[in-house]
């Protein structure tokens, strides 16, 4: 697992332009980036002349909304460029120096800006009333709509300006928990099959899917109990990040933290609620899961670093990036021809940067704008299944960028992260579905079901499980009661043995993984990915399942961008997430894959 690979990585310089993206739709040149870097810092101070006149009349207001957006454009473009050169070699200090001076002319142009927002929010209602039904502001209304919401949280100029100086005293949680747990912590290695294996935050996961159980057990005890070491340092972190959540609300006049966090996506509690109401309903078919996985392993009781390793032997496959494409390419079917011949022209044609080189951030990602192509990183490898779905993943993030850019100005592209999981993971959902029914074996069925299994586990059942532990969390400090060592250990160790069941037997520092989740220290987020694949496993049935008219309706909600809140954008693709029967859904076809998986190992055996 660990022995190192023969192949050679290249270096930037020597990797061929057709497996690199083109970043002309952004730029043509470093130097063309240099002289937009310049003239955007040069007309920065431009906005400052508008400070203090938008009350005087809608064309005063337009006037100033046509230049900032004029200079959001190129902003957000010139960002783009820089961040994108950079992670082609994140060790190039070419390309760090280039991401630092944008980040210096893009902080200047946030401060300068800083007066936008509060001054439109104060201008008089019955004026910003009568602003908005004129056709003049007919390009600004959504988000000016948008905006006013906002307007009963607003403090008065001087309270905003001391707010927006503690920004930084407000991320230090997350800072030192990212210093002490990614730098600071040192925990040692492993012995392996392949030799002595560094134990760390990148090597822990795949060390807790080694054959070995001893392996996993030595990884899983060696990791806690380093954690365990700072456990009251940990704890006083995230603490702190508590509190300043809850100050945050305070001050604004939102009932309670979770209120603030989902207000701007106007997302009701209640969604948060219904998610974690249906996720307990149906803990049965979890705890039927973990059962059926301790008997396929062979083992008298289930330990927490047993959840991870394989049922099955990897899968043997091996597609050059152009065959996936293909593969790809027909699993998408469903979404009609235009669908399938933007994403393929854009796979093969400059929207990618296809496989690693020296230098190169790990992982994969989309990145879209409005201008350019929506761009994906990929460290593509030929023998990976996971990267075909990885691939597909991110183009469904491409290909909604895509279609909001197309369909919407610059206002109102921008989508939520709520709707843009349900973009991304329905692809996954569709191309699951066409390599189950064109497998030509038992293992690839069993390999896909297993995936589909793995993914809703960790998307649904583990992101709602942290998404109920913070909140009560919150909720607990919001009742006066303070977090302590022993309190937010009893909390995560209770939910633990609610979600993983009879079959789990939990070690004494197993409660300490609630105190190593970055997430947690940007909070009220994970429950959006539960959510988002909810969402698309219930789409991606009414799609496969359905005609022209599903195929449209989907579109029609990529086309959306950020016109609508996420709830109402989705009700245009035929799915009401502020109801609980799309978790339902998901959850009916986790039963289905379980039992089919069920009798397929049967078969197998």
């Amino acid at each position: 697992m660990f022995m190192k690979s023969k192949i050679t990585i290249k270096l930037r310089s020597d990797v061929l332009e057709s497996d690199k993206w083109d970043l002309a739709g952004l730029f043509q040149t470093e130097e063309d980036w240099e002289k937009a870097l310049i003239i955007l810092e040069k007309d920065i101070p431009q906005i400052k002349n508008y400070k203090g006149t938008l009350h005087k009349s809608a064309s005063q207001l337009k006037d100033c909304l046509d230049l900032v957006t004029k200079m959001e454009i190129q902003d957000e473009r010139l960002g783009n460029y820089a961040f994108l050169r950079n992670t082609e070699d994140v060790g190039d200090s070419k390309g760090q120096d280039r991401l630092s001076r944008y980040m210096r002319v893009t902080s200047l142009f946030g401060t300068e800006l800083s007066f936008l927002n509060p001054e439109i929010q104060a201008i008089d209602e019955n004026i910003i009333t009568g602003y908005l039904k004129e056709n003049i502001l007919a390009d600004y209304k959504i988000m000016l709509t948008k905006l006013l919401r906002f307007k009963p949280h607003v403090l008065s100029g001087k309270e905003e300006k001391l707010l927006a100086m503690q920004t930084e005293s407000r991320q230090t949680p997350g800072k030192v928990f990212t210093a002490l747990t990614d730098v600071d912590m040192e925990f040692g290695t492993i012995a392996t099959t392949e030799g002595e294996i560094p134990l760390s935050q990148s090597t822990f996961g795949m060390l807790l899917i080694d054959k070995d159980r001893s392996v996993r057990e030595k990884a899983y005890k060696q990791f806690y109990a380093n954690f365990s070491k700072h456990k009251n340092t940990l704890t006083s972190l995230y603490a702190g990040s508590v509190q300043q959540d809850i100050y945050q609300a305070k001050v604004r006049d939102y009932p309670s933290t979770r209120a603030h966090k989902l207000f701007p996506d106007n997302v009701p509690e209640s969604v948060y609620e219904n998610l974690v109401k249906v996720i307990h309903e149906n803990l049965p078919l979890l705890h039927k899961y973990y059962t059926f996985r301790r008997k396929k392993l062979g083992l008298n009781k289930l330990k927490h670093w047993d959840v991870y390793v394989p049922l099955l032997s990897s899968i043997s496959t091996n597609y050059s990036y152009e065959e996936a494409v293909e593969l790809i390419d027909k699993a998408l079917s469903p979404l009609g021809d235009e669908y399938r011949s933007i994403l393929k022209k854009g796979l093969l044609d400059g929207w990618v940067d296809r496989y690693e080189n020296k230098g190169k951030r790990s992982g994969a990602f989309s990145s879209g704008g409005y201008t350019g192509n929506p761009y994906i990183m990929m460290n593509y490898k030929e023998t990976v299944l996971r990267d075909i779905f990885t691939l597909a993943h991110e183009g469904g993030h491409s290909m909604h960028s895509f279609y909001s850019v197309k369909n919407n100005n610059f206002q109102n592209y921008n989508y939520t992260i709520f709707e843009a999981e349900v973009a991304s993971t329905f692809n996954e959902q569709l191309l699951a579905d066409y390599l189950y029914k064109n497998a030509d074996s038992n293992d690839m069925k069993a390999y896909i079901i297993g995936k589909r299994i793995d993914d809703i586990i960790a998307t649904i059942f583990r992101q709602t499980m942290f998404a109920e532990f913070e909140h009560e969390a919150h909720a607990m400090v919001e009742k006066g009661i303070p977090i302590t060592v022993d309190s937010i250990r009893k909390k995560y160790r209770e939910l633990m043995e609610l979600y993983f069941g009879p079959e789990m037997e939990l070690e004494e520092e197993s409660d300490m993984e609630g105190l190593r989740i970055p997430h947690f220290y940007r909070s009220y987020y994970v429950y959006k990915y539960a959510t988002g694949l909810s969402a698309a496993i219930a789409l991606s049935e009414k799609v496969l399942k359905g005609g022209k008219s599903e195929q449209k309706d989907y579109l029609n909600f990529l086309k959306s961008g950020g016109s609508k809140y996420p709830i109402d954008s989705l009700k245009l693709a035929g799915v009401d997430m502020s109801n609980p029967e799309p978790v339902k859904a998901a959850m009916k076809v986790f039963e289905d894959l379980l039992n089919e998986m069920t009798e397929l190992m049967e078969l197998m055996e």
